[in-house]
This record gives structure tokens, C-alpha cells and sequence, in this order.
């Protein structure tokens, strides 16, 4: 166990997901103390970044902006500790669902049509090309944070300003309504699809966090060949942002059955509700492993 050295455990942070975090970073400094590891709590919101020194290793259970966005890798970086999930680039690009979308559909793959946003947007326009229901979302915030359906015409612009209380970047997303997906990746492997089926109209921050009658399909109940196929795009996914070491890759299926991919977790929740860890013990990883795991694949860029 003493390979690993001193590991700080980074978790609660500044964004608008630091109680998610706090319940993410709780549990994996649980499960790190409870196999011996010699890990620490480090809240960067309550202690300087320059502690960090002398310590080997960091695991982020931070979510959102400055944990999520490739700016805490940069600080860990230039400090030369190894550290659990992608690089500052793959950070930052995952975190920003724009350029994501951007990069993924210059590769080709398939994901729902969109728009961007501004205050100047004919937003009547904008409707009428994705049609409805359609989302908006803020691009660089988690957690369905800011993110609203549209239902109505005529409603688009208030959802857009909703949107930009969070991020001035906002995107609206043609609605994928044949259900909701999503793989976790763990070193080179896809892990099992969950099919997520909230018992709210879609999967919002509560259903996410707060309820217990979310529905998680593992098996998701796709055929087979299907399944590894979708797995198979979504680790090329996360690849061709950069990714490495694990996270998550989301996606949406139309009534036809076509997939859609959707964006990219590059730290994703370790909570009780988490989805990670959900498909990690259907493969056969217990908590406690998968923990160890990524923090064996702790690395630098």
C-alpha cells in the first residue's frame, strides 16, 4: 500500500457542484483509508494550492469549474504530482460542450443537432430549426446545473437567460427522446451501458442526487453486438478528446434506435447514486477496487 506514498483526496472546491463533490470525496477517502492508504482530505476552497507540496499523489473528486476544467490539473502540473483522471487539455475541452460537440463532429461521430446562444439569437429561428423538445444548457457547468427543457414555442429565450446565469456560453440541443445512456472508462476498457430511466420528465439534477425512484439498467438491455459497438464509439470518444485514466461517456438513443453521444465526464461522481461505480460491480470491481484502481492510473500529462 505504500506505493502510492502521501495521497490527498481533493474534494468540495468553489463550483456550483461542491456538495455533490463533498459526498464524491468522502466516500473515496473512506474507501483509500479503509485499504491502508495513506490519503488526506485537501478542500481547495479552504487550503492553498501550495500545500499540496509533499504530497505523491492526488485523486479529484472535485466536480465542475476549477476541478473539472483542466485548472487544478495545470496547478498539479506545475507542482509534478501524478493525479487521477485526463490532462488540462482533455479537461478543459470535455468540460466545454461546445467545443466537445465541435471536435466529435468534425471526427464523424454521430451526435444531436445544435445550436449556440447569444442574447442577439433569433430565438423563433432557433426553435423552428431543432424543433421541440429541445434543451438548453450552460457549456461549461455539470450536474444538469442551469439546464432546462423546452417545451412551448416562445419559451426558448427565457431558458436561454436561465442558461446564462450560469455561463455566458450556452447551447441549445435538439431533444434525443428514445432514452438516456451512458459507459464508464476505466484505463483502456468500456465499462457495461446503464440505462438510466428517472421517474421525472428527464434526468435533472434531483433525479440525479436526491431521489430514490431513478431506475439504472445494467444490463441496459441492448442486444449485445449493439452494446460493444456503442462501447466501442464511446471509448474512441473519449480518446479523441484526450481522455485517459477513467470517466464517462453519456449518450442518448432516438425512437430509432440510432445513438447519439452527448458529452463526456472526465471526473465523474463517486457518490451513492454515482454511475461509475455502478457498472464497475456489474463488471465484477467492488468500490474499494475501482478506487484503488484509478488512483493506480494516476498520471501526468
Amino acid at each position: 500500500m505504500s506505493d502510492f506514498g502521501k495521497v490527498a483526496v481533493l474534494f468540495g472546491g468553489t463550483s456550483a457542484e461542491r456538495e455533490v463533490s463533498l459526498n464524491s470525496g468522502s466516500r473515496v477517502l473512506a474507501a483509500l483509508l479503509g485499504q491502508g492508504i495513506d490519503a488526506h482530505a485537501f478542500d481547495p476552497a479552504e487550503q492553498p494550492l501550495d500545500a499540496l507540496k509533499g504530497y505523491d499523489r492526488a485523486f479529484i473528486a472535485l466536480h465542475g469549474r476549477h476541478g473539472e476544467d483542466g485548472t487544478i490539473q495545470g496547478a498539479l502540473e506545475v507542482m509534478h504530482i501524478p493525479y487521477t483522471g485526463s490532462g488540462v487539455l482533455a479537461s478543459a475541452l470535455a468540460m466545454d460542450k461546445f467545443r466537445t460537440k465541435l471536435m466529435w463532429r468534425a471526427a464523424g461521430l454521430p451526435i444531436p443537432d445544435y445550436a449556440l446562444l447569444t442574447a442577439d439569437s433569433d430565438f423563433a429561428e432557433v426553435e423552428e430549426q431543432l424543433g421541440l423538445p429541445l434543451f438548453v444548457k450552460p457549456a461549461r457547468e455539470g450536474s444538469s446545473i442551469g439546464v432546462t427543457k423546452v417545451k412551448a414555442r416562445g419559451a426558448l429565450k427565457a431558458a436561454y437567460e436561465e442558461a446564462a446565469k450560469h455561463d455566458p456560453l450556452v447551447i441549445a440541443e435538439k431533444g434525443v427522446m428514445g432514452g438516456e445512456y451512458t459507459v464508464g472508462i476505466i484505463g483502456d476498457e468500456a465499462m457495461p451501458i446503464i440505462k438510466i430511466e428517472p421517474a421525472t420528465e428527464w434526468y435533472d439534477y434531483e433525479a440525479k442526487y436526491n431521489r430514490d425512484d431513478t431506475q439504472y439498467l445494467c444490463p441496459c438491455g441492448l442486444p449485445e453486438a449493439r452494446e460493444m459497438e456503442i462501447r466501442k464509439g464511446a471509448l474512441e470518444a473519449f480518446r479523441i478528446l484526450g481522455g485517459r485514466g477513467w470517466g464517462r461517456v453519456d449518450f442518448l438513443m432516438d425512437e430509432d434506435g440510432k445513438h447519439y453521444f452527448l458529452e463526456v465526464n472526465t471526473a465523474p461522481g463517486m457518490t451513492d447514486h454515482s454511475l461509475v461505480p455502478m457498472a464497475a460491480r456489474v463488471n465484477g470491481m467492488d468500490y474499494p477496487a475501482l478506487v484503488r484502481r484509478v488512483l493506480e492510473l494516476a498520471a501526468n500529462d
